[in-house]
């Protein structure tokens, strides 16, 4: 005998599936009930919602690969804590590993991926992007760490499977071509001069452009010369919580002058605005700048040897600091990561006795 055929079946859904319909006439959420007559919420996408009910009543026949994991890693109604702790950035970036992971893993049963798999991944299949290859290792320790809590794998097949090894960039830019660098997009369209202004900000303050694309008038303080944001790639309880206080210089108090004398309207509340006065999104900021960069170098501002990253201008600022005041600025938990990333100095001074 067949399935009887009702408004739901007909439509594509599984048995026990309903939907409903909200007051906007347009958006429409899955259920499903139990024998008991339970109704779980399902959510708003309809093929999500028909793998929940499969999962449900065990019929799913992707149990157990790594896609089954990383679908119920990412849920969008019960995620892993892992996962929802996980900043929106470091979100898309492991979205971006997972579409690379899947080619080679996604249909394999997760507890048939041992360890020799994940280092000729790693090493070979995925040795000409080494930093890609280390972010696409530390997603499958995170899946297998979730397979182990659903109960379909047993081990951690990336433990014993050691990293690239990823060489810090030696040197900071250059003092003159930075200068001459500024000075250019100082004279280019205002959105460029708004890029421009963000990058000497990042070389005197050595804030990460996550911490000042939102960065907004009233946390600046010029009466007490101090501007306050928060601390990024903070965890657990300390997550929003470590204030970085940044003394403002004579260099800052110029720049913060020149970005009030453009500022679109006192309405606009950010420091850095894109040309309609919201704030930048990664994507849109890491597109203007390389713009700026290209459009440089065809003007023979900057070169294959000596361009930059704008994370350089982080490592710039931590190597100007140390030049000056004789220590390296306080901006990780971990003194020896900045040390190790950041401090750039060719030459070490040092008193004798």
């Amino acid at each position: 005998m067949g399935r009887p055929r009702n408004r739901e079946t007909v439509t594509g859904l599984l048995d026990r599936m309903t939907t409903r319909v909200w007051a906007d006439g347009k958006t429409i959420t899955y259920r499903y009930h139990t024998i008991d007559g339970k109704a779980i919420n399902l959510g708003k996408d309809k093929m999500a919602a028909c793998r929940q009910v499969l999962d449900i009543i065990g019929k799913r026949e992707d149990t157990g690969t790594l896609a089954y994991v990383w679908s119920k890693y990412t849920d969008e109604l019960k995620p892993a804590p892992r996962w929802k702790r996980l900043a929106e950035v470091s979100k898309k970036d492991y979205l971006q590993a997972w579409k690379q992971i899947e080619k080679s893993f996604g249909k394999m049963q997760i507890g048939h991926i041992d360890s020799p798999m994940v280092a000729r991944y790693v090493h070979i299949e995925r040795a000409d992007s080494p930093k890609r290859a280390n972010t696409e290792k530390a997603l499958l320790s995170n899946l297998f760490g979730h397979g182990i809590l659903l109960g379909v794998c047993t081990i951690n097949a990336t433990i014993g499977v050691q990293p690239h090894k990823i060489q810090s960039r030696p040197n900071a830019p250059d003092t003159k071509v930075l200068a001459n660098f500024l000075g250019w997009l100082g004279k280019q369209t205002p959105q460029r001069q708004i890029i421009g202004m963000a990058a000497e900000y990042a070389s005197l303050a050595g804030n990460r452009q996550i911490e000042f694309r939102a960065l907004t008038w009233p946390q600046i303080d010029r009466a007490a010369g101090v501007i306050r944001t928060f601390r990024a790639k903070q965890r657990g309880a300390n997550k929003d919580q470590i204030v970085e206080a940044i003394d403002i210089g004579p260099e800052l108090s110029a720049l913060l002058t020149r970005l009030e004398a453009v500022r679109p309207n006192i309405a606009c509340p950010f420091v850095f605005p894109t040309q309609t006065g919201n704030r930048y999104t990664p994507e849109g900021f890491k597109t203007l700048w390389q713009r700026c960069i290209q459009a440089a170098m065809v003007e023979g501002l900057l070169t294959d040897a000596n361009r930059f990253t704008f994370h350089d201008l982080r490592a710039f600022y931590a190597t100007k600091h140390k030049q000056t005041l004789g220590a390296l600025p306080d901006m990780h938990k971990n003194k020896e990561t900045t040390a190790r990333i950041y401090d750039r100095n060719k030459v070490v001074k040092r008193s004798s006795f």
